[in-house]
């Protein structure tokens, strides 16, 4: 099937801006963003902060880019390629690196056994940053059906969570993405990726997914995969448009640049890359830490996703 390259670019820009969006406000309170900035659309929302530049991205979009790159450039799924892009990069020295990403790609041991003997060691690897790189690749799996994209997003989650529950959120978020790419309502689908979702993970997902579950009902911070979808989920399910989206995201407080990354992801997959405020497009930047002096915009990233939708 043709994918909507509308949407497609709106998933990849969508989860970049919200990244930036939220970076500023991250382990803050609930309700910060409205304080600085209560008028929608006012402007001046990309303000910076808490040692971001305004309008910089994070290492989760820095994360997904190298992903992209790789799939690219090795002309399909090369997890050894992709595990090396993500060893360099952490070498580079990223702002911002999860405790336990940092540890799976700096430990020395081989991609395919890293992720796994930190599981083994700490027993919580359950966290969202598996989550927070998914828009680029949901988009380059979307052609190739629901099992083929939720497979992609277990292998990719896997390079660095041991933790199953990570790789079925990132599996749900995949599919989630797939459907809107190709025309349809991501609400629609979640039923049916929560099919694919193992028994011993379907009954958490579906608590955080149904249509009556609220952010404050987390059981877990927002750090965790399962609230951290849920909150994207709800987001996306009680606005009508981007901005409300990643408004109402960053507006959760805690891991406000994941939650709002995951909720731009879905947000503008389900609203295309026309409803991303150029204010928040226009100063986007994403410096890429291990490949000096290397930073992409929003153009590069319009390329990035069209390139690979096509």
């Amino acid at each position: 099937m043709e994918l909507d390259t509308e949407r497609a670019v709106g998933a990849v820009l969508g989860a970049a801006v919200g990244d930036a969006l939220g970076a500023p406000f991250e382990f803050g309170p609930p309700g910060a963003f409205t304080a600085r900035f209560p008028e929608p659309g006012a402007g001046g929302e990309m303000c910076g902060g808490g040692g971001w530049d305004p309008g910089e991205a994070t290492d989760d979009t820095q994360m997904a880019v190298l992903i992209g790159e790789s799939l690219l450039e090795r002309a399909g799924l090369d997890l050894p390629d992709v595990f090396a892009r993500f060893q360099r990069w952490a070498r580079g020295g990223p702002k911002d690196i999860g405790l336990q990403t940092e540890d799976v790609l700096t430990n020395g041991l081989p991609w395919d056994q890293a992720a796994a003997l930190h599981f083994q060691v700490n027993l919580r690897a359950a966290g969202n940053g598996c989550l927070m790189r998914a828009s680029v690749p949901a988009v380059a799996f979307a052609r190739r059906g629901r099992r083929a994209t939720m497979d992609a997003g277990r292998r990719l989650a896997a390079l660095t969570h041991g933790d199953r529950a990570a790789w079925e959120g990132t599996a749900i978020l995949h599919e989630l993405v797939r459907v809107a790419v190709e025309g349809g309502d991501p609400l629609d689908a979640i039923d049916d990726a929560l099919a694919e979702v193992p028994a011993p993970h379907r009954e958490r997902y579906a608590t955080v997914l149904a249509p009556d579950w609220h952010p404050d009902l987390a059981t877990e911070f927002n750090g965790a995969v399962w609230p951290c979808l849920g909150s994207a989920v709800w987001a996306l399910r009680t606005t009508s448009g981007y901005e409300q989206a990643v408004r109402a995201a960053v507006d959760l407080g805690g891991d406000t640049d994941t939650v709002a990354a995951v909720t731009g992801t879905l947000a503008g997959a389900r609203h295309g890359a026309a409803s991303v405020p150029d204010r928040w497009t226009a100063p986007l930047h994403v410096p890429l830490p291990g490949w000096p002096g290397r930073v992409l915009r929003a153009p590069e990233l319009v390329a990035l996703a069209e390139e690979l939708a096509g």
